[in-house]
């Protein structure tokens, strides 16, 4: 299948690489308005360069398109690719606001196209674990989650691009860093029913905040703690979610949550625990994220099924980001 990319900064060289390795695909056309900035994917890969969509969509012979802009570009983008017929990976956040969001989410069903959002972190090997556990309900009723990401953005990689850090284009560090962590937590825990939220821009000179911390509710009754910084000195320091059951309780974790910090359950005995750990010890990121993205929307289109990670799943982690936002502008709960 023929792919495009359509914004060529930083992540979209995550993509052009994920389309390299699935056989069943091939870069044939990138676009951005700066020229300079396609000049990798004409040379390592062969991509015709354009500097409009319109007249790209038009000329290509394009199955897929892969939205790597920045944020607040994504329904205006989004929604052009899928009235051109054209199937869609997009980068997380889906959009910046709900109704932005259901534009495309409409879109694509009008036009009967797949729609994908970019949240790989999915497919790591220990989140694939993780997720085997909870669906054997090995963990029992969970009371409650831990969801953190304490991490270092410096000045310096706000200053890269004048729409970083920005409350239009970008968000801050729940809409642009947790919401990775945040999907997992939604993934695993179901819908929320209410959150309370504070933030701050504590650091960093920019115009979302730099650190949040904030709580939910779940349908089922279980109760999160959210915290998430873009302030840490000098470096990453910790990503991990921590889900505690009345079978069992369950850290994965790191500085990018990868290894089983801990993992007892009642149900499975110390060797089995521990053929589980080493597994996942010996190849921590296994296949890359967004390669699993790339090969499931190949695969979605050939079996006629939805992609892994639908539009609905990017709109129900934005709307937890947003009402986290929310809450802390108002500064009470809000129901979700």
């Amino acid at each position: 299948m023929n792919f495009a990319i359509v914004g060529c900064g930083f992540i979209a060289k995550k993509h052009a690489a994920a389309i390299s390795q699935t056989e069943s695909a091939r870069l044939v056309a990138v676009c951005d308005k700066v020229t300079d900035t396609m000049q990798l994917y004409k040379e390592e890969y062969g991509a015709n360069d354009y500097n409009d969509l319109e007249e790209m969509l038009e000329k290509e012979d394009i199955d897929v398109v892969c939205i790597c802009t920045p944020s607040g570009f994504h329904a205006s983008i989004a929604v052009q690719v899928a009235n051109a017929k054209k199937h869609i990976v997009i980068e997380k956040p889906i959009a910046m606001t709900l109704e932005d969001t259901t534009s495309i989410i409409e879109a694509c069903k009008v036009n009967e196209v797949k729609l994908s959002v970019v949240h790989p972190n999915r497919f790591r090997p220990v989140v694939q674990e993780l997720r085997k556990i909870m669906d054997q309900g090995l963990l029992g009723r969970i009371s409650h989650v831990s969801c953190i990401v304490n991490w270092n953005r410096n000045q310096e990689y706000y200053d890269q691009a004048s729409w970083r850090g920005t409350k239009q284009y970008d968000g801050g560090v729940l809409m642009n860093q947790a919401i990775h962590n945040l999907d997992l937590l939604l993934w695993f825990m179901g819908q929320p029913k209410q959150v309370f939220s504070m933030e701050a821009t504590r650091f960093r000179n920019i115009e979302a905040e730099d650190v949040s911390i904030g709580t939910i509710q779940f349908q089922s009754g279980a109760l999160g703690t959210v915290e998430a910084s873009t302030t840490v000195y000098p470096k990453n320091f910790e990503e991990s979610i921590t889900i505690f059951g009345e079978k069992g309780t369950i850290k994965i974790g790191g500085t990018n949550a990868l290894f089983f910090e801990h993992l007892e359950l009642e149900d499975m005995t110390e060797n089995q625990i521990q053929d589980i750990k080493e597994s996942v010890k010996a190849d921590p990121w296994g296949t890359p994220g967004h390669q699993w993205i790339i090969e499931d929307m190949v695969n979605a289109i050939n079996d006629n099924r939805e992609p892994a990670v639908t539009g609905e799943d990017g709109k129900n982690v934005l709307n937890l980001v947003l009402s986290f936002y929310e809450s802390a502008k108002r500064n009470q709960p809000v129901q979700l």
